[in-house]
């Protein structure tokens, strides 16, 4: 079978995701893997032990990879339907038994550490002798040294997960989808903004039930609400009727956590079964195995972190809950506030201290203008140049654009696709940066990196056009952040490229240093243009919303907090073997970092896809810890001068020359020494989270 016969098996090129159907997963795995096992007999086998012996055979297999599977995974998230999972979870076992045999070749083993030990070892790049050095670590962390039942318990456990992790997501993708409120009564739609309103009355007209029925408007209904955040966040923000935010917030916190879609008795798999898999390789716990290869070390540095976080932000969280709570009482709220309240009057608060609304704001952040405002900035910072090449690559959905980006001498140095709305029927929540092509120098010359950017963005209507919340713009400026870092590269080796081999607790240092050019004046004004006027966004409105940046920054940094301590409580201290459930670590948490008693009901671990389902495990903390990082190294532009153009732009090179092209080739605290000149300022986190006076 040849790959006009099955896109799966093209070798080169862009995937060819407008062709990629279920039927053609199972043959194409079973080709792939294969030539797989023939690559990997041929190396075992090889009496040869160098570099170029061991690795080009490798590059070989990553390809097959790339774009013979890779695909599959993608499409589960971005176009979701019962016969691709069908297809994808009975390949899923033989790619996953491929993967261990390919991690616990004792032969490849043998060949990296001789590597290492030989003569030729000081003749290595920092990056080579990193790659062999982590593919060493990697093989004892998959079980290389068990042996007899210990492996086949092992590999049992990673199969098990593996199926869990996927069960996991689909379950919470059909609850989210399963729930929806038809509002019929105006009177229900009472403060609902605009955009609001032409989002769910769009998502009612949709509806294949409704589909033969007169369509919805923005102005008569009806609304249908839903469970996704462009809809959720703005309802619990704006709708007056406090019943009708009871309903949904319970909603929301309860989904997936019960009936046919019940990831509870999932959680409690996949906790034992890490816990197990740790203890086989001789850990006493889950967190300790995954912090061996992180850039915190151990528990205790980031228990540290968590208790310095805590103290700064606490008190000051409840102060500005006092606050919320005292304007709810003067507009005859009766009593403490409930979850459902607290966005509500945050957002009452918000208006009347800065005097102005997301509302307010989002016709100035149309989509479009906002791509060309993030793609002028990239021009600026980093000498590259972002083109619309719709049309070149296969995409699979219409929504989706491609685009090329260009160095300064006009030469192609990668491409990514875009995929930016909000499609709750058949695209997970949430937004995320995904590898599509990673960068290599092989014989037959360099490949281009081409990254996945995947947002959830308020779509366009018929007459609007995708319009964003300044969080929306901040999320894509987070996930093109992490792009950027992908697709910047300049190491010739995949596994240091880009993302990979990067510590996971330092990843999202370029991802959360791009989001503090939002509030860039000259960033933010040449992207703010109203989409019907044509007008700049007003001063008075920049100043505002300048102001309004550190507004609740006590309140979110203890819901980050709360994340990260559930997450390492469950995998550090807890016994998934013992009497507590869970959901009792998780309230035990919540005793400490929430300022309202738990919801009963709350089933939110069932819904943490970070955790149970998207490589976060023992590793939520990472977003604070590389935001001390982010923080830290935006500050390097401040204190050069944000208006001086000609230093940003030096400063901007000097990034991009070492936080984005070095990738995983050498340790990331050497890396932002050479950028920073100096280690991490713990505090500059704090500062910018304005808890720090200066």
């Amino acid at each position: 079978m040849n790959s006009d016969a099955n896109p799966l098996l093209i070798k080169d090129g862009l995937p060819a995701y407008d062709r990629i159907r279920p039927e053609h997963i199972e043959s194409a795995v079973d080709i792939l893997l294969a030539r797989c096992r023939e690559v990997l007999a041929q190396v075992e086998q090889s009496t040869e032990t160098s570099w170029s012996a061991l690795m080009d055979p490798m590059e070989e297999v990553d390809q097959l990879f790339e774009y013979g599977w890779s695909p599959v995974g993608h499409l589960l998230s971005v176009a979701n339907s019962d016969p691709l999972r069908e297809a994808h979870d009975a390949a899923m076992p033989k790619i996953v038994e491929f993967s261990l045999q390919l991690r616990q070749s004792e032969a490849i083993y043998r060949k990296l550490v001789a590597l290492r030990d030989s003569t030729q070892w000081s003749g290595f790049s920092g990056a080579q002798q990193r790659i062999i050095t982590r593919m060493i670590q990697n093989a004892e962390l998959s079980g290389i040294s068990l042996k007899g039942k210990d492996r086949e318990r092992f590999n049992a456990i990673e199969q098990e997960l593996t199926q869990l992790s996927t069960d996991y997501s689909n379950n919470l993708l059909d609850a989210t989808r399963a729930f929806h409120l038809d509002l019929t009564d105006a009177a229900d739609a009472e403060g609902l903004p605009a955009s609001l309103r032409r989002l769910t009355a769009a998502a009612w007209s949709r509806a294949d039930e409704n589909k033969d029925k007169p369509a919805a408007t923005a102005e008569a209904g009806p609304w249908r609400i839903t469970l996704d955040h462009p809809c959720f966040g703005p309802f619990m923000e704006h709708c007056r009727n406090r019943a009708l935010r009871e309903t949904v917030y319970r909603a929301y916190m309860t989904r997936a956590g019960s009936g046919a879609t019940d990831n509870t008795p999932l959680i409690s798999q996949i906790l034992k079964l890490k816990k197990e898999q740790a203890t086989l390789l001789g850990f006493e716990c889950y967190a300790d195995l995954s912090l061996s290869r992180k850039m915190a070390g151990d528990v205790s540095a980031v228990q540290q972190m968590f208790d310095r976080l805590l103290e700064a932000s606490h008190e000051v969280a409840r102060l500005e809950l006092e606050e919320i709570t005292e304007l709810a009482q003067q507009n005859d709220h009766v009593g403490p506030l409930s979850h459902w309240d607290v966005a509500f009057w945050a957002e009452r608060l918000r208006e009347q201290r800065f005097a102005f609304t997301d509302e307010q704001l989002r016709p100035y952040f149309s989509l479009d203008r906002v791509l060309n405002g993030l793609f002028e900035l990239c021009h600026r910072l980093f000498g590259i140049t972002i083109e619309s090449a719709d049309g070149k690559a296969p995409v699979w959905h219409p929504d989706v654009r491609y685009y090329e980006v260009f160095d300064e001498s006009q030469r192609q140095i990668a491409g990514f696709y875009l995929d930016p709305y909000s499609r709750p029927k058949d695209k997970r929540g949430g937004a995320w940066m995904a590898d599509c092509i990673a960068r290599s120098v092989t014989p037959q010359g360099t490949r281009l990196p081409v990254a996945h950017l995947v947002c959830n963005s308020t779509p366009p209507t018929d007459d609007v056009p995708s319009l964003m919340t300044f969080r929306e713009v901040e999320t894509l400026f987070h996930e093109f952040g992490h792009g950027l870092q992908h697709m910047l590269t300049t190491v010739e080796f995949r596994d240091a490229a880009g993302l990979s081999g990067v510590e996971w607790d330092a990843v999202e240092l370029p991802s959360q240093f791009m989001e503090n050019w939002c509030l860039h004046r000259p960033t933010l004004m040449k992207m703010a243009i109203h989409y019907e006027t044509g007008e700049p966004l007003p001063e008075d409105l920049f100043q505002k919303l300048r102001q309004s940046k550190t507004y609740r920054a006590a309140t979110i940094m203890l819901r980050q907090l709360q994340l990260g301590m559930t997450d390492m409580a469950l995998h550090y201290g807890y016994d998934p073997n013992g009497s507590e459930s869970p959901f009792d670590i998780e309230r035990r948490v919540l005793s400490i970092t929430s300022l309202l008693p738990p919801l009963p009901e709350s089933r939110f671990l069932c819904s943490f896809q970070h955790i149970f389902a998207g490589g976060y495990s023992a590793g939520y903390y990472s977003y604070k810890w590389a935001e001390v990082l982010s923080a830290d190294a935006f500050g390097a532009f401040e204190d050069a001068g944000l208006d001086a153009e000609a230093v940003v732009s030096t400063t901007g090179r000097r990034f991009r020359d070492t936080i984005l092209a070095q990738g995983g080739s050498r340790h990331p605290m050497d890396i932002f020494r050479d950028f920073r000149g100096r280690e991490p300022d713990p505090n500059a986190l704090l500062r910018h989270s304005g808890l720090k006076k200066e």
